[in-house]
């Protein structure tokens, strides 16, 4: 996990310069659907990199034999050899089919991929607000209002993701996105899996474990709701509630379940997370006979209206400064050079299907 300041502040993030009418409209068009397209790198323009992981790096790209003014992409490019030495393949996998049968206002949509003897490609929704997690260490920790939002939205996508028997296993502030109106947008589901009734893979960020996880005694969709719980705390205090400078520090604490609440955390907002942060799945909010009502009726979202936010016509706490729709500067800079893989033959490449859909 990223390092993240502890400072202390209320999310009173100054607005930023407003886009032209001509960029808001440019921004509210989709781009084009690009999953029955035959393509290849060359046909398109690379911009700069979004961000970089075990496998590669994400770009800003536009499709060249589109609308110049609308057609601009998130191009996920990861290196084949790297993903066949760890095992990872089926993961990757399973990344690009789930992302290809979901469709929800707050997940980054797959507009199409490709592949080549070098690399994977999957063509995303480009997010223009930036990192989530960007814009919490800016102002520290966020107002409880400004919390409820996100979470709101993230549990809007728990929601559907197990109605599909999908789940995430990898909620952290680095995968959330925000988009030119303030709405987040989940990213990156290399750990997401459809399951039936248990898996046993130890995966996540360490500081977002759930103890059933870390026991080793198979996991489903509980793991979501504790992650929820999670990331709830830590857009309130600044910093998860299960940290240490190593890793078996922190599963430790995880494990010995003690939560230190400070005294500015809202009690129904306490409460909610105590639910949720619970190792006992038959107490755990979401896992319960009421499933996701307990935690969208629980008091700390008394006061929100769910159909409005799906609708996206609740104000945002926070519109990040976008310029127009090709602005990445909401995004860190990262180098742009990298050694090129080996390529896979055709013989032992089992990507050779990646295109169908």
């Amino acid at each position: 996990m990223k390092c993240m300041s502890s400072k202390i502040v209320g999310v009173c993030a100054k607005p930023g310069r407003e886009a032209s009418a001509e960029d808001q409209k440019v921004m509210t068009t989709a781009p084009l659907d690009l999953r029955d397209k035959s393509l290849a790198i060359k046909d398109f323009d690379l911009g700069k990199t979004l961000g970089t992981g075990s496998f590669g790096r994400v770009r800003f790209a536009q499709y060249k034999h589109g609308n110049p003014s609308t057609d601009f992409y998130a191009l996920k490019i990861l290196k084949k050899s790297a993903i066949i030495r760890l095992k990872q393949v089926d993961h990757i996998s399973s990344e690009k089919d789930i992302l290809m049968s979901l469709s929800h206002p707050f997940i980054v949509n797959l507009f199409g991929c490709f592949h080549d003897s070098r690399y994977l490609y999957l063509v995303l929704e480009y997010v223009v607000g930036g990192e989530f997690f960007t814009h919490l260490r800016k102002v520290g920790r966020f107002e409880d209002g400004t919390a409820r939002f996100y979470a709101a939205a993230i549990t809007t996508i728990f929601e559907y993701c197990h109605s599909r028997n999908i789940i995430y296993r990898d909620l952290k502030p680095e995968n959330v996105l925000l988009g030119k109106d303030g709405y987040l947008k989940l990213t990156d589901f290399g750990f997401a899996k459809v399951i039936e009734y248990r898996t046993y893979t130890l995966c996540g960020t360490p500081e977002y474990i759930a103890p059933e996880v870390l026991l080793n005694k198979g996991h489903g969709k509980p793991v979501d709701w504790w992650t929820l719980g999670i990331l709830v705390y830590e857009m309130i205090v600044g910093y998860p509630p299960f940290v240490d400078e190593e890793p078996m520090g922190i599963y430790q604490k995880i494990l010995s379940g003690k939560i230190v609440f400070p005294k500015f955390f809202d009690k129904n907002g306490k409460m909610l997370v105590k639910k949720l942060l619970t190792a006992d799945l038959g107490k755990r909010y979401g896992n319960l006979k009421n499933g996701v009502d307990d935690i969208k009726k629980c008091k700390w979202f008394a006061a929100l209206d769910w159909e409005l936010l799906l609708q996206r016509e609740i104000p945002a706490p926070y519109k990040p400064q976008v310029k127009s729709a090709t602005d990445t500067s909401n995004f860190e800079e990262y180098p742009e050079s990298e050694e090129v893989p080996p390529e896979v033959s055709a013989a032992s490449d089992p990507f050779a299907d990646w295109n169908d859909h």
